[in-house]
Parts: structure tokens; sequence; C-alpha cells
């Protein structure tokens, strides 16, 4: 198993502290869950049909004008 470091600030480090011992885990095991949540899971259940399901009216790119002339180098 791959073993990760990172920097957080003070407040940050107590605050993940308080909600691994509110969890039963050690700080270790709550980092571990809410990475493998975030990046291994990929979209959740249902992601598609609740965010895109609910798009209403039509998508149009609106004029992009021309490109800006730049002196060379």
């Amino acid at each position: 198993m791959a073993q990760l470091h990172c920097y957080v600030p003070d407040d940050v480090a107590e605050a993940i502290k308080d909600k691994a011992k509110a969890s039963g885990m050690s700080v270790s095991q709550y980092l571990a869950t809410l990475a493998t949540r975030d990046a291994g899971s990929g979209w959740p259940p249902g992601y598609f049909e609740q965010v895109l399901g609910t798009w209403e009216g039509d998508l149009e790119r609106p004029d992009q004008g021309r490109a800006e002339e730049r002196e060379a180098l």
C-alpha cells in the first residue's frame, strides 16, 4: 500500500483529528476513507441523471470574436 504525505495548516489538522476521533478511526484510516471515496470511486451513482437530467434550454456557444494579433518576437 502506498504512503502519502501532505502538509495542512494547524487548524485543519486539528479539525481532521477531531473528525477522525468522532468517527472512531485513526487519522490515517479517516484520510484513507476520504481519499478512496473521492479519488477511487468515479462518478457517484445517479450523478448524470441528477445533474444532466435537470438541464433545460439549449446549449449555444456565444460568438468568440477575433483573435488578437501580436507582434512577432
